[in-house]
């Protein structure tokens, strides 16, 4: 080192400060748990956009429905008891390229409607919101419930 008039010191550039094991511990479970957090929120936030999906898919067979009403004299197709929307319902609406469930190992989308074809539900259950149905009605509701529609002829929604 050399000292200077003014009590300036400079460092030897060949003089070498390493880093303790401690302050590398520090910092690697501080990145970790950083990670750790980041990890979370971005698993949540999928969740989010897949059940996001799941709206806009069952806003479509709504779509779908009211299309096919409308060329039947106003009714909708008769599946007194519930049903894969993304292949029986499909098959009834002569469509093709259905909407899926996004991770459908988790939830499927479900039709039925009352006996005479006059209402119909169409549902599919949330991820992000355990246990929580997402429902689309014929009267134009739609929702969350923690219950499932009734069909047929005891046919009710499930949305107040």
């Amino acid at each position: 080192m050399k000292k200077f008039s003014k009590g300036f010191t400079l460092m030897n550039p060949t003089s070498e400060r390493a880093f303790t094991l401690i302050e590398l511990l520090i910092v690697i479970s501080i990145i970790g748990i950083l990670a750790a957090l980041s990890l979370a929120s971005f698993t949540t936030s999928q969740k989010q956009a897949r059940d996001t999906q799941r709206k806009s898919d069952l806003s479509q067979y709504r779509s779908s429905l009211e299309s096919y009403a409308n060329v039947n004299n106003g009714l909708y197709p008769v599946l007194s008891s519930a049903v894969s929307a993304a292949t029986t319902l499909c098959t009834t609406l002569t469509l093709t390229g259905c909407p899926e469930d996004p991770k459908s190992s988790v939830s499927t989308y479900h039709y039925c409607s009352d006996t005479t074809g006059t209402k119909y539900v169409v549902w599919g259950t949330l991820e992000n919101l355990a246990s929580m149905n997402w429902i689309v009605c014929s009267d134009g509701k739609s929702g969350l419930s923690a219950g499932t529609p009734s069909c047929g002829g005891g046919f009710n929604c499930g949305l107040p």
